[in-house]
């Protein structure tokens, strides 16, 4: 096997885009939202076969930020990894951090790999997570059944 690449971001490129994010939150304080106040969020995990995407929100629902394994760099079977998963809350860790959130209420969607290393790795951070929800959808009586066959 060869080497894992992940993309690495360059400091320019880190500072640039922790100035887009205070920036876009000071027009949300202008704005009147006042989840970003009470530095509250909620945090998606949506792990898919294919894919773990995780999508940062605030209170009210309203998008802040999310991360993929796609784009992180991962491509092809290596996106549905409980590595790509972990490397992907991460990420986001480090977004919350910057954000300034404090409490964050997690809800998990989807039967892929990647759920439990991605919560795994939200845990560890020094943010306080309130809740954790699973909204995977479950069929309630399945699809309709074929109609009989007429010899």
């Amino acid at each position: 096997m060869g080497k894992k690449r992940v993309a690495e971001k360059s400091k320019e490129e880190i500072l640039q885009e922790r100035e887009q994010i205070e920036q876009a939150i000071k027009d949300k304080q202008k704005k009147g939202f006042s989840s970003l106040r009470k530095k509250k969020g909620k945090v998606f995990i949506s792990a898919s076969y294919n894919n773990t995407i995780l999508t940062l929100t605030d209170s009210e629902g309203n998008t802040l930020s999310w991360v993929s394994a796609g784009s992180l760099g991962f491509k092809g079977t290596k996106k549905s990894t409980p590595f790509a998963a972990s490397r992907v809350a991460t990420l986001m860790g480090n977004k919350m951090e910057k954000m300034g959130i404090e409490e964050i209420e997690v809800f998990v969607k989807g039967v892929g790999s990647g759920r439990n290393s991605a919560l795994r790795s939200l845990t560890g951070r020094d943010i306080k997570i309130v809740s954790i929800k699973d909204i995977t959808p479950i069929p309630h009586n399945g699809c309709r059944p074929p109609k009989p066959r007429r010899v």
